[in-house]
């Protein structure tokens, strides 16, 4: 008799079991609102809009599309998403993949910038947010240390059932100003394109970022470049071009490092064979990725797991 599969689950992701009582004004941005999501599933989707969020997973990752991009989400690394996103998670995995998310009230963002930016003269004169002023962050993945440590003490805190909503609406604000320091560091990077416009170096930053996203996202699958730079919406030579400007080495020397930092989980976390890791990494020769192996990390990949 075969088995049936089971179904994804669709869960409403804006919603979470923080149950504390709330003592905050009322028209705090923080009292109605749930900042935090963690769970775990082996299979999981949903698709609408959110908040500015977070998105963090262990055990495994989850895979998002938001506007042209598709994002892999895993150990080390988090999701940006920008408030009002659209967008789908997905995860399909033969263990639980844990979740951890923090979503930011509307504004908030914006409310720190413009902190940053007006003098104290200006903040007590006019202590409000300036109607048109918004903040919209590139939407990809990060591996911010400070910030990866602020949430990581927030998910501590949180699984031991120990949150106070003020303690927590601190840490958001910390957590937004991390995000703002980290967007200033995007100007850096994009200073590697070279352009005249500084409007044209942001696009062509995301949209290589898209493309940078997708590899990682579909590293284990049949890929060529003109896949990548189409998802990108770039042609295939300004693709190549403009990414070694930004990223220091080829597409295809990402990928293969890529599919080789996962070989190396595998055969440290797995007893499957060398062969079947070659396969499932994207890799059709195991002789090929024997001799790339052995050139990468000058071991072979069964000495490597001996080893271990």
């Amino acid at each position: 008799m075969q088995e049936k599969r089971k179904k994804p689950r669709r869960i409403k992701e804006e919603t979470n079991s923080f149950d504390k009582v709330s003592i905050l004004p009322e028209n705090n941005p923080v009292r109605a609102f749930n900042p935090i999501l963690h769970a775990e599933s082996n299979t999981f989707f949903w698709k609408g809009k959110g908040a500015l969020s977070i998105k963090t997973f262990r055990h495994g990752r989850a895979i998002y599309q938001a506007g042209r991009g598709h994002f892999a989400v895993g150990e080390g690394s988090y999701l940006l998403l920008n408030q009002d996103q659209e967008y789908s998670i997905t995860i399909e995995a033969k263990a639980p993949v844990e979740s951890f998310c923090i979503f930011f009230p509307e504004k908030m963002a914006e409310e720190v910038y413009h902190s940053l930016l007006a003098s104290h003269e200006q903040l007590l004169d006019e202590p409000g947010l300036p109607k048109l002023m918004s903040v919209e962050f590139v939407e990809k993945t990060y591996g911010d240390q400070w910030l990866a440590s602020t949430i990581s003490e927030i998910k501590t805190v949180y699984t031991n059932r120990q949150v106070e909503r003020m303690w927590l609406e601190e840490r958001l604000y910390e957590l937004a100003q991390g995000l703002l320091e980290t967007h200033r560091q995007v100007h850096t990077e994009m200073s590697k394109l070279q352009s005249l416009k500084v409007s044209t170096q942001m696009e062509l930053y995301k949209r290589l970022n898209i493309g940078h996203e997708f590899i990682s996202a579909y590293f284990d699958q049949p890929i060529g470049l003109g896949d990548i730079a189409k998802a990108a919406c770039l042609s295939t030579n300004h693709f190549l071009r403009s990414y070694k400007q930004l990223f220091g080495v080829s597409p295809h020397q990402y990928l293969i490092e890529k599919r080789l930092q996962e070989s190396k989980r595998l055969l440290l976390t797995t007893n499957q064979s060398v062969t079947d890791i070659c396969l499932q990494i994207g890799f059709q020769s195991p002789g090929s990725f024997s001799s790339l192996f052995s050139r990468r990390f000058s071991t072979s990949p069964s000495r490597f797991r001996q080893n271990r």
